[in-house]
């Protein structure tokens, strides 16, 4: 009876707080089952355990019976072999990843550990699983962690990161379930899809992916193209523009619309660029696509790119911070021109510049896979959104232990600094008593700044942020000790686990009489997920703590997303806003945050999957000549006499030599394919203005466009395939100037961070109309 009370205010919670979420009753049946498995496979030997184990491998697909089975020699393997018996929570995690899903299962709740069981099932179905990871710190942390878990269930497991060598990574490629970042899988994607040679090509068909921190990729990073480029001689960012912008004034020589998104020149601003460029007309016809766009470029990056907010500078280079996870985004960068501008800006060595031979966005990656699943411990938020991009549901997990956390009322301010004044001191109260405190900030900027408040206030704290993010383990390892304060930025927001009382839980019983651990917000995020995942980190499975989240009405989030709001009508002498309306506000301009970014991946989408289309279909013909005889058939059908001249080499170096020539220029047709759609997506908001739908004529353009390269690509092979020298050791297409680039790199491109819709057409037609 208890039972079916237990469960029936489960579901009755679900239905009220997690709206969208999949039925979690088969579930607990089948759990039901693999319980009743445990007594009768916890008697088998460790040898007998693999053989069952192997045995399920001649039953796949499986059936119900089986995916018991699986999950039942799983858990039971978990056991002997890591020392950690999974909860019946991390059964149904297991199950519902088996099951396509998302599963939702909180923090210290051990999703590592049922994505472990989920890819083994998979493996042993026959079906090779991709964990796909975040970074890859967790990727090779959880691939080592888990390894003697696959080895007792006779599943072969490898992991691979950004300094792995090829044969590593075909290695890892080989093995039945392979841990890797998301960035990494799309870098050798990319590589493989310009290999010449079938044998240099080393991912194998995708099968299955299993998306850690699911939210993370599938939404915040989905829009994030990965690049392949090749070396080109590509013009360096001027210096002399970074100086000149940072003489023009605000107001005077340029205007900033109110979302803080867009900068553009006012009249006196162009006529002040031009006279300090000797005279020049900015919008003739010889300045206006080049000088002009610099400028502009340069302006961006001075005014609406901050030093430790949106970057920093370490060792000579600018590093792009990832505003979602506070850290460091390797390998990320802005478009050429941004980037050049900013590294102008900062007076450091300009990155090589190149041309794009490939993109993939994450999304478009992800959806290759047959069959993807993932786990996080906030993905309802997003359920909209991965139903509607990935067609998959999410499956709420209850918690192993009730979260006994105690969240209080968000606390507003009227400014800045009355709202900081406030942090300081309730971080002084907490720490009174010795409760460690997590102090989460929304950049590095306001990390420092706060530290150094503390300090002034004689609060000793640990700063955790992106410019000392190698000591991230020992930070994090002690955050939970009696009296630590930790300032961190969204670094400690995900995928930490503090324990109370640090790396030894000492005086853990002392802090959990004080309340455990914590976590004091510094300001509300664009998404309510990431103030989720913050709070998430106290109140680990069952242990106490508390959290709240500081804001005033002068933080971006707020200024941004309600630029139109009134004063608040009730405000306390030290600034505190309580008057119920504007408390709402404040929600309210997340909410409105929130649906910017769904309706910013919406619009994103529905431009990339034309893009996707033509891709597949340039793959597929690529395919043919790379594993076929097609591409000699057609030069010999285009140049029979040229063909006549080559009959007497062998079969295979001819048509090897026919080969290369139509991959190069079919390759490089393709490059230029992907600049021409580029250049239109920029510019196609301005169709609107002719009462045009943007999206439906950069269809139509791209489609045309799209329709030329493959001829194009047969035009240019022909008269290679006449000029170049083939003999017994083939085509000697570097002779005739016919080569690829010496060296390539991946990277990934940042959004542009600024706003290209009509309302800035409009303000830039009005700034000329100022001007003229």
């Amino acid at each position: 009876m208890t039972t079916l009370l237990g469960r029936f205010k489960q579901r009755l919670r679900r239905f009220a707080q997690k709206p969208g979420s999949a039925d979690l009753s088969p579930y607990r049946a089948l759990l039901d089952e693999v319980n009743a498995r445990a007594e009768a496979i916890g008697k088998l030997s460790d040898t007998e355990l693999t053989e069952a184990a192997t045995a399920l491998r001649e039953k796949a697909p499986f059936k119900r019976a089986d995916l018991v089975e699986v999950v039942a020699l799983g858990r039971e393997a978990a056991d002997r072999a890591l020392g950690l018996r999974p909860f019946d929570v991390q059964v149904l995690g297991a199950l519902g990843l088996l099951d396509k899903h998302v599963v939702e299962m909180a923090t210290g709740e051990g999703k590592t550990l049922s994505g472990a069981i989920a890819a083994a099932g998979f493996a042993l179905q026959g079906k090779q699983a991709h964990v796909v990871s975040v970074n890859d710190y967790l990727a090779q942390r959880d691939a080592e962690w888990m390894g003697p878990l696959y080895a007792l269930l006779g599943v072969s497991a490898g992991w691979l990161s950004q300094s792995s060598k090829p044969e590593e990574r075909r290695a890892a490629y080989q093995a039945e379930v392979t841990y890797a970042s998301v960035s990494e899988i799309g870098f050798d994607v990319l590589r493989d899809r310009l290999a010449t040679s079938v044998a240099d090509r080393i991912v194998p068909e995708p099968s299955v992916a299993l998306v850690d921190e699911a939210d993370s990729v599938f939404v915040d990073e989905a829009r994030v193209p990965l690049v392949l480029a090749g070396s080109t001689a590509g013009p360096a960012a001027d210096p002399a523009l970074a100086e000149l912008v940072k003489r023009l004034r605000r107001d005077l020589h340029f205007e900033v619309d109110d979302e803080e998104r867009n900068v553009y020149l006012t009249g006196a601003g162009s006529e002040a660029v031009e006279r300090a460029l000797g005279g020049i007309d900015l919008y003739s016809d010889e300045h206006v696509s080049t000088t002009l766009s610099k400028v502009n470029v340069a302006l961006h990056a001075q005014v609406l790119l901050h030093r430790d907010v949106d970057y920093i500078v370490r060792d000579g280079k600018v590093h792009l911070i990832n505003d979602t996870k506070g850290r460091i985004a390797k390998l990320q960068r802005w478009p050429d021109g941004l980037q050049a501008a900013v590294e102008a800006k900062e007076a450091v060595a300009t990155t090589d510049s190149g041309e794009v031979l490939d993109s993939i966005t994450v999304q478009a990656l992800l959806n290759r896979y047959p069959l993807v699943c993932g786990m996080t411990g906030t993905a309802v938020a997003v359920a909209e959104q991965l139903r509607t991009f990935y067609a998959l549901e999410v499956l709420v997990i209850p918690s192993n232990v009730d979260c006994v956390r105690e969240d209080e009322e968000s606390r507003v301010y009227a400014t800045l600094e009355q709202k900081e004044a406030a942090i300081v001191a309730a971080i002084a109260e907490a720490h009174g008593n010795g409760r460690p405190i997590l102090v989460g900030t929304l950049d590095v900027a306001e990390s420092e700044r706060l530290s150094r408040k503390l300090a002034e206030a004689g609060l000793e704290c640990v700063v955790l942020n992106a410019k000392n993010d190698a000591e991230e383990a020992s930070i994090i390892a002690d955050a939970g000790s009696f009296e630590r304060i930790t300032v961190s930025t969204q670094m400690a927001g995900r995928g930490t686990d503090i324990r109370l009382g640090g790396h030894e839980s000492t005086d853990r019983e002392r802090i959990a009489e004080l309340g455990g651990l914590y976590v004091i917000g510094t300001g509300r995020h664009s998404s309510s997920r990431l103030d989720d995942q913050l709070r998430g980190r106290a109140g680990r499975q069952g242990d106490p703590g508390g959290s709240v989240f500081f804001s005033s009405l002068q933080d971006e989030l707020f200024t941004q997303y309600v630029p139109d709001f009134a004063d608040a009508s009730e405000v306390e002498e030290d600034g505190r806003v309580v008057d119920r309306g504007t408390l709402a506000t404040v929600e309210h301009a997340q909410r409105v945050a929130e649906g910017v970014h769904l309706e910013i991946h919406r619009n994103t989408w529905r431009y990339s999957k034309l893009i996707e289309h033509q891709r597949l279909l340039l793959l597929k013909r690529r395919e043919e000549l790379l594993t076929g005889g097609d591409a000699w058939e057609e030069l010999a059908r285009r140049k029979p006499e040229r063909a006549e001249e080559l009959a007497e080499l062998d079969e295979e170096v001819r048509f090897e030599a026919a080969r290369q020539i139509a991959l190069h220029h079919l390759d490089q047709r393709w490059t230029d394919h992907l600049v021409f759609l580029t250049d239109l997506r920029e510019g196609i908001h301005l169709r609107a203005l002719a009462r045009q739908n943007p999206l439906d004529e950069f269809h139509r353009e791209a489609i045309t466009a799209f329709n030329k390269v493959e001829n194009d690509a047969w035009e240019e092979s022909e008269d290679t395939f006449v000029k170049v020298t083939i003999d017994a050791e083939g085509a000697h297409l570097e002779a005739a100037g016919v080569q690829r680039p010496n060296t390539t790199w991946t990277y990934l491109v940042h959004d542009n961070p600024f706003s290209s819709g009509l309302e800035e057409t409009f303000k830039g037609l009005v700034n000329m109309v100022r001007r003229k």
